[in-house]
């Protein structure tokens, strides 16, 4: 008797690709895809005993907790046992538990290099924002030249954002868990948390939210910031502590006229067609049964 093939792994997309089409198609030779039609957390558990009881591979963005909401432990231990890959299509995933997906043996991969370039043009965009007077409450920060940028996350985009400071004059100074390599971080002075909150005239927030981030600058820490700093967070908003920052705003210990803008730094179609194309390549390696591109760091050794 002919050998029947064996059925083709299934990854269910949470969002629609909209850009990286023509990879999308080629996913088609590896995979079975579909794009939820599921509208609530609801149906979508009602949905997972039935049409998607066979999932290997859940493909999500950051706009997918429009369908389901977190993908919090509830959601996770509904999953089927089949399910063995979450494939993010950004560099920020505290929407995912990972420690459930970890006890589930559900690995997931994030796309950590597309967003960074544009993240830190924002970046860039909203300190030079503040201190060219785009906002005609900051005369105070006239001679910008010899202002000081802590830069609060040198990572992937803490570096580019560094980079880019340099050719403006500003003084770059900045913290991080562990300090990079000094070719890494080269034109930047390593400082503690506390000095990088005392001395800076502006600070960029590139940390991710989690347990050990959220909160991190509440009342205690603005308080040992200069009156009238600038705070520039394209990082999530919980990092600071919203009640400190209203409260700091009001006495004017935070610039009054802060820039407050929508989550949208990764909003270029250049950036979104690599963020779809590296979670999609992370889909297929997982369907093929090939090592991963991007596992998130607590994921690594799940591989």
């Amino acid at each position: 008797m002919p050998v029947m093939p064996a059925p083709r792994p299934f990854i269910l997309f949470f969002n629609p690709v909209r850009h990286a089409i023509p990879f999308y198609q080629q996913l088609q030779d590896v995979a079975r895809t579909e794009v939820i039609t599921s509208k609530s957390r609801d149906e979508f558990y009602f949905d997972l005993q039935r049409k998607y009881k066979d999932i290997s591979i859940i493909y999500r963005t950051s706009a997918s907790g429009a369908v389901a909401g977190n993908f919090d432990a509830d959601l996770i231990q509904h999953l089927p046992p089949s399910c063995k890959h979450i494939c993010h299509n950004g560099a920020g995933y505290d929407q995912i538990d990972v420690t459930a997906c970890a006890k589930r043996g559900i690995t997931v991969t994030y796309a950590p290099d597309p967003v960074t370039e544009a993240t830190a043009d924002l970046s860039i965009w909203l300190v030079l924002g503040a201190l060219r007077q785009l906002n005609p409450s900051l005369n105070s920060l006239a001679g910008w030249e010899a202002k000081v940028l802590g830069i609060l996350g040198m990572g992937r985009i803490g570096r580019a954002i560094q980079k880019r400071a340099e050719p403006f004059g500003l003084i770059t100074k900045y913290h991080n868990r562990k300090p990079p390599s000094s070719d890494q971080a080269a034109g930047a002075e390593y400082v503690s948390f506390e000095k990088l909150l005392a001395e800076s005239d502006i600070i960029s927030i590139n940390v991710p939210l989690n347990a050990q981030t959220k909160g991190l600058l509440g009342e205690k820490e603005i308080s040992q910031m200069k009156n009238g700093v600038v705070i520039v967070n394209t990082a999530r908003g919980a990092i600071i502590d919203e009640a400190a920052m209203a409260k700091a705003l009001d006495s004017g210990k935070i610039n009054e006229r802060a820039l407050m803008v929508p989550h949208l730094g990764t909003h270029t179609v250049e950036t979104l067609a690599k963020m779809e194309t590296w979670a999609m390549e992370n889909a297929r390696r997982a369907a093929l049964g090939k090592r991963l591109f991007s596992p998130i760091p607590e994921h690594i050794a799940l591989q």
